[in-house]
């Protein structure tokens, strides 16, 4: 199935309450997709969003929601995170891994929120490089394990299949965003 013709939830399972749920709706929104072929084209859908998105980038659909901008940025936290995930559970054995709070990043790391270039200069190149790590570390090594503090053991297989699903669902997030931004913006027109 393709990005495009995928269904993705609106709201995600807390990954600290119901880290099985969270895992399963990530993984879910892969399929039988390739998780490397789905990290790949996250840029470019990213770009195109970026687009579409125009003077309304920065606009949040409600207070305490994320713009399609900020929705980029959380994409560009997680991929440093799990750049550095992916060579702990490589290089150690069964290393802990520890969580972060998403919003608290998004509200103390991107406010005011930085341009979308800056954000794809730093996203494009990391992501390029976790996908050649991926490309040529072996598939023994990739049930190699780490502990994440909330989730328990994740090897680097499903870790790196959950940032591939952690993709679409925040793409699908900004998608949203923008349309309910639009929604609102041509209700208050015909208002006027």
């Amino acid at each position: 199935m393709t990005d495009a013709a995928r269904v993705e939830p609106e709201r995600s399972p807390d990954p600290i309450d119901e880290p099985r749920a969270y895992q399963e709706m990530l993984v879910g929104l892969v399929g039988s997709d390739d998780p490397a072929t789905v990290q790949a084209a996250t840029p470019g859908l990213i770009r195109e969003l970026l687009a579409q998105a125009g003077d309304d980038l920065r606009t949040r659909p409600e207070p305490g929601e994320w713009s399609v901008l900020e929705c980029v940025a959380h994409i560009l936290d997680a991929e440093i995170v799990v750049a550095g995930r992916y060579r702990w559970i490589l290089a150690h054995d069964e290393p802990e891994l520890i969580g972060y709070d998403q919003d608290l990043w998004v509200d103390r790391l991107h406010q005011p929120v930085e341009g979308a270039d800056e954000l794809l200069a730093l996203l494009e190149p990391l992501r390029r490089a976790n996908l050649a790590l991926w490309a040529r570390t072996s598939n023994e090594r990739r049930e190699r394990v780490g502990l994440h503090r909330e989730r328990g053991p994740e090897s680097y297989a499903l870790t790196f299949t959950l940032i591939a699903g952690h993709d679409r669902f925040h793409l699908a997030q900004g998608r949203r965003a923008l349309e309910q931004v639009r929604t609102r913006g041509r209700a208050a027109g015909s208002r006027s």
